[in-house]
């Protein structure tokens, strides 16, 4: 059997399960199986697959016909300029969470000595994704979860950077060390009640302790936003991730704290996403 009927198949039984992205999930599974690049794969459609490659790929599809995210499956996840490695213990990063390294480039100098902070840093994705960027500046990661403190070390020496940034085990309520520069954040701020109702690949595999921001979904934002006046320097800046629904509220918590809001950005579809404050209070 050629790559292109196996992939003509599997696409279809993924299809038939409601799976979005099926051709695309089925062409990274593929070519993991090959081990060879999804674009090599694409270029090679009528080359025959051998039995042993074919009985991986079976694996591979199988787990994601039971709703396994393919990030998890694959063990790593595209991000930024780079990849990660993720599992079960981490949030999957996700295109529009490169909205808060985007920013973060615009507030950061290149060649400057500047502190940042990530709360509830998870695989360390967006901490690790800006250092990279940012060769003069050092960075700490927080995460409540031990496991995902030690996936984002992973990616720290992965990425090569363990010499410029800490990965520590801890609550924000918690954590009294230094002053910052910027501070990024990506918390948890879904409405509890709303999660049973999410999609099964989420639902189902990603932490519940990354998605569950409590009751109203501000629990986390409001305990990030409260830290962040005495972790930030003055005229330091905050950028969050929210709900694309959460803009206001989120803003006028801002204000309450003593933050200015210098701008709301907008992802790829046209979702309010971040919100970039400046720390005003003396």
């Amino acid at each position: 059997m050629d790559y292109k009927t196996i992939l003509s198949q599997s696409s279809n039984l993924l299809k038939n399960l409601s799976i979005k992205n099926a051709k695309l999930d089925s062409e990274l599974l593929l070519s993991s199986s090959l081990k060879i690049s999804r674009e090599n794969l694409l270029l090679n459609l009528n080359k025959k697959i051998m039995l042993k490659e074919n009985k991986k790929f079976k694996l591979l599809l199988e787990k994601r016909l039971k709703k396994a995210p393919v990030a998890y499956i694959l063990g790593y996840k595209d991000f930024w300029k780079s990849k990660f490695f993720v599992n079960n213990s981490v949030l999957i990063p996700r295109p529009e969470t490169e909205l808060i390294v985007e920013e973060s480039l615009n507030y950061l100098p290149k060649f400057k000595y500047k502190k940042i902070l990530d709360i509830g840093t998870g695989s360390g994705c967006i901490l690790l994704s800006i250092l990279l960027e940012r060769p003069k500046s050092i960075g700490v990661g927080i995460d409540i979860s031990k496991n995902a403190i030690k996936i984002a070390q992973i990616n720290a020496k992965l990425q090569q950077l363990h010499n410029r940034i800490k990965f520590l085990n801890t609550d924000v309520d918690k954590y009294n060390w230094g002053k910052y520069d910027l501070i990024v954040s990506n918390p948890p701020y879904i409405k509890k009640i709303k999660i049973s109702r999410l999609e099964e690949d989420i639902k189902n595999f990603e932490p519940k302790l990354a998605l569950d921001g409590g009751y109203n979904g501000y629990l986390i934002i409001e305990k990030v936003i409260n830290k962040s006046v005495s972790l930030l320097k003055r005229n330091g800046n905050l950028i969050l991730e929210i709900g694309y629904d959460q803009v206001g509220f989120v803003s006028r918590l801002l204000e309450k704290y003593g933050f200015y809001i210098k701008k709301i950005s907008k992802d790829l579809s046209k979702k309010d996403r971040c919100i970039i404050a400046q720390n005003i209070k003396i």
